[in-house]
């Protein structure tokens, strides 16, 4: 058997060195867009229903202190700073006719996203917070970018509110009845539009540990007739993702 010249093995050898550069390059060059993405993606997404105590949470979290609140009909926006990051909080309207329209403004800037829940009213307002969030989890933006969520049980001092695991179970029950629904009036108008409508495998009941995405519950309350605050949870969630 013949053995390579030293002419050819040189030549090989160039090549694989120059094929290791490339390969660091292309990584570094990749990692550095990740990051500049990832840092680009700085917002932080408080969503949920009206009255569901998210511009309460938006004052104590941000300014550390309670303020009267009504409707909003434009977002908040400040800046959170903790673990000497700067995080922006977007606190978007929960009135049906403005928060899609502020979701889709802010959706694609999201590293995280918060979802409101009033604990006390949740067996009435199911339907609605269910259809927000479903809407929220099956964008094709949320999708791809994987933002960490958070459902937060809200309102957690009043006596009729439900803790975070009954309120977990209550939105995947609905959850579950809704991704049903919509893939059925899908796939009635176009068979193939019906995999924009997955949630979760649809071989099994939807429960949040099938998405993509992580989804935690938290529990807050952002203010009582006494005066007293809890977003405890929420700090120690947000100090995670900085």
């Amino acid at each position: 058997m013949d053995e390579k010249s030293p002419l050819k093995m040189e030549s090989d050898n160039f090549v694989g060195v120059l094929v290791a550069i490339v390969v660091v390059v292309l990584t570094i060059v990749i990692f550095i867009l990740y990051r500049r993405r990832k840092a680009s993606r700085n917002c932080i997404l408080l969503t949920g229903l009206c009255d569901s105590g998210k511009t309460l949470i938006y004052a104590q979290l941000l300014h550390n202190k309670f303020i009267q609140t009504q409707t909003s009909i434009k977002e908040n926006i400040g800046t959170y700073v903790i673990n000497k990051s700067s995080l922006k909080v977007v606190d978007i309207p929960g009135h049906e006719r403005l928060r899609d329209k502020f979701v889709e403004q802010y959706k694609d800037l999201s590293r995280a996203i918060i979802f409101v829940i009033d604990s006390a009213t949740i067996q009435q307002d199911v339907r609605d917070a269910a259809e927000f969030l479903y809407n929220i989890l099956v964008d094709p933006t949320v999708t791809r970018n994987s933002p960490n969520i958070l459902v937060l049980c809200n309102k957690q001092d009043q006596t009729l509110s439900k803790g975070s695991n009954a309120v977990r179970s209550i939105l995947e029950k609905e959850l579950n009845t809704l991704r049903i629904t919509k893939s059925s009036q899908l796939d009635s108008v176009d068979p193939k539009a019906r995999k924009s409508a997955s949630l979760g495998t649809s071989d099994s009941d939807f429960s949040f540990s099938s998405l993509n995405c992580k989804v935690e519950f938290a529990e807050s309350f952002a203010f009582n007739k006494n005066g007293s605050v809890d977003v405890d949870q929420l700090k120690k969630w947000l100090s995670k993702i900085a």
